[in-house]
């Protein structure tokens, strides 16, 4: 038993040198791939850990780590992962530590993280990691924002998408062929078990049957192509000529058919009113979920820097999210 758990040991210090990175747009898929590979015998995969990067400078140098420790405390997505913060330890020792700790709990050899924001970063803390890239059509990426309350409209909801889609572009052009591979979210749903055969293969393992049981334990049904291009019936023709207008171009270079609704003309004037729009209903999707009263002490404990305040705020907002995820 001792030397299994030693070869096993060793098998996670080698990967956690070059681990696996699953990027692309929020609302792409990243879960739904997430929880397939996390169902697989040999393979760990993490949510979120956007707070890998966010807190990295754009060009070089590491964060102060005491304001980085302050703002993991109230952080939504660290918090329920119950890591250690090793204090001992530089900036990208942390994060190896963060990923060691999450995957170690599993005891599986091959493991990664998913992460939505800044994912080229992650090359100043592993330069030789690989990377699997979820690609989904913008449009069902720009109606499912605003689900989630992020945009006001699809023209503010297709902003993750375009923004994830070139960091991508720019990133890919930066890593050779064996550390980088692309999965369309229309054909994971399609042909799961092909799909996950040849990524399985990058990964350096075999398909694992039981990557398609992850329904039993969690709220994700089991691939159902009847999800994929739901742009079609539930985007107006206003709203698709928008999305012509602003990703159109984008789309067609990923290889998605148009509309066929002409691309609407965006003026300044128009432009603003999408803005004003935005706001607006970001506002009262925000208001509904918080309550008005929170949202008003939030704005006061920022303006008087109120930072205990603040963190008490946040905090509470967070259990709000948390129930609203469940």
């Amino acid at each position: 038993m001792a030397s299994l758990r030693t070869d096993v040991d060793t098998a996670i210090v080698s990967a956690q040198q070059e681990p696996f990175f699953l990027v692309g747009s929020e609302r792409s898929g990243t879960t739904l791939l997430r929880l397939m590979l996390a169902h697989h015998a040999k393979i760990e995969c993490a949510p979120e850990f956007e707070f890998l990067v966010e807190a990295l400078p754009d060009d070089a140098g590491w964060p102060a780590l005491e304001p980085y420790y302050d703002w993991l405390a109230t952080n939504r997505i660290f918090l329920p992962h119950r890591l250690e913060i090793d204090r001992a330890l530089d900036y990208p020792a942390l994060m190896k530590s963060f990923v060691a700790q999450y995957c170690r709990r599993s005891m599986k050899p091959i493991h990664g993280v998913t992460c939505h924001k800044h994912f080229d970063r992650l090359l100043r803390v592993w330069p030789r990691a690989r990377f699997v890239h979820v690609l989904r059509d913008g449009r069902d990426v720009a109606r499912s924002c605003i689900g989630m309350g992020w945009a006001g409209n699809v023209w503010y909801g297709a902003e993750r998408w375009i923004e994830a889609e070139e960091l991508w572009a720019r990133l890919a052009a930066r890593l050779e062929p064996a550390r980088r591979i692309e999965l369309r979210y229309e054909d994971l749903v399609r042909e799961p078990a092909r799909e996950l055969t040849r990524l399985c293969a990058f990964l350096g393992t075999q398909y694992d049957q039981g990557m398609l049981d992850y329904s039993r334990d969690s709220s994700y049904e089991r691939p159902d192509p009847k999800l994929i291009a739901q742009w079609k019936q539930k985007l107006a023709p206003a709203e698709l000529a928008l999305l012509e207008a602003r990703i159109g171009p984008l789309l067609r270079q990923r290889g998605y058919e148009p509309s066929g609704v002409p691309a609407a003309r965006v003026g300044a004037l128009r432009r603003l009113t999408l803005a004003c729009e935005n706001r607006w209903v970001r506002f009262c999707f925000r208001r509904q979920r918080y309550g008005l009263a929170h949202l008003v002490q939030c704005r006061i404990a920022h303006l008087c820097g109120l930072r205990a305040w603040q963190s008490r705020l946040l905090l509470a907002q967070n259990d709000v999210d948390n129930r609203h995820l469940r």
